[in-house]
């Protein structure tokens, strides 16, 4: 399979966080969820393949270049949607957008006139009247006017009311499906990630936790609660991470189909979703 995006031991260091060793693949014609609580490194990771920072150690190419080596040639072909948009305040859309067509050499401008009327954003309308909603769509619009190949997306349903989140992700599935385009998109929102994502990779403290197909992680990955202190939470296969409560014990396990086989009727073994994932991982204790 060709990958749109290979990271290889990326390494950034701030002060009191570090991304460490870093390391998967996206493949091309799939949407990839980057996912990980608040801190973990996603728009971390995001800025170094756009170059925007730059990385302590390892290797970043995009379809197959490296991203600085042939920077201009890479970023040609990557469609960059922000968590929170950013353009001139004061200027019309219009306007925006001709002062952006002489980057790009594959600038459609009749895709970018039929995707403003897809989004009904007026070309007229200034940058400062827009609802945080349609500045995504604005943002999108103009990431798939010069046909990019790979769209890369931080946080772009954060603070989106249910409608504008279920538009915007149908539009990506379509994106994928109808053009075979490549998309990269980090949220803390699993539940959207669930929806669309072919794959996911979760990042945890500045290092991945784990990088598959979003089907195979629901499949394997369960819960396992038990009631009373009979089961300790070391001794479940694959045990990643728990908690008490008043009631009972939850563990994480991210093979669930040997815990069932262990416990029998022990404990009930339900389905993990990702939220539950990032949770035990994340707040949980005793992790793997």
């Amino acid at each position: 399979m060709d990958n749109a995006i290979e990271i290889k031991g990326l390494r950034k260091e701030y002060k009191g966080f570090a991304l460490d060793d870093v390391t998967f693949n996206v493949p091309q014609g799939y949407i990839m969820g980057l996912i990980g609580p608040n801190g973990a490194g996603k728009t971390t990771v995001i800025k170094l393949i756009m170059n925007l920072i730059r990385r302590g150690a390892g290797d970043v190419k995009v379809f197959g270049r490296d991203n600085i080596r042939c920077e201009p040639d890479v970023k040609a072909r990557i469609g960059f949607v922000y968590d929170t948009p950013r353009f001139p305040e004061d200027l019309r859309l219009k306007l925006i957008a001709s002062a952006l067509v002489p980057f790009y050499e594959r600038w459609d401008e009749a895709r970018f006139q039929g995707l403003m009327e897809e989004f009904k954003l007026s070309p007229k309308a200034t940058f400062k009247k827009l609802s945080h909603g349609m500045r995504m769509k604005f943002s999108l619009a103009v990431a798939l006017a010069h046909e990019a190949d790979l769209i890369l997306m931080d946080e772009p349903t954060a603070g989106l009311d249910p409608l504008f989140r279920f538009e915007l992700l149908e539009k990506l599935r379509a994106l994928i499906q109808n053009d075979k385009k490549t998309v990269l998109f980090s949220s803390h929102i699993t539940t959207d990630l669930e929806r669309i994502a072919d794959y996911v990779t979760f990042i945890d403290k500045g290092r991945v936790v784990f990088s598959a197909a979003r089907d195979e992680i629901l499949e394997t990955w369960g819960v396992v609660k038990a009631a009373g202190d009979g089961i300790r939470p070391g001794d479940i296969p694959g045990f990643r991470g728990f908690r008490r409560t008043d009631y009972n014990l939850e563990v994480l396990t991210s093979d669930m189909a040997a815990a069932r086989q262990d416990l029998g009727s022990a404990a009930v073994c339900d389905k993990a979703t990702l939220e539950d994932i990032m949770f035990f991982i994340s707040k949980g204790k005793g992790h793997a």
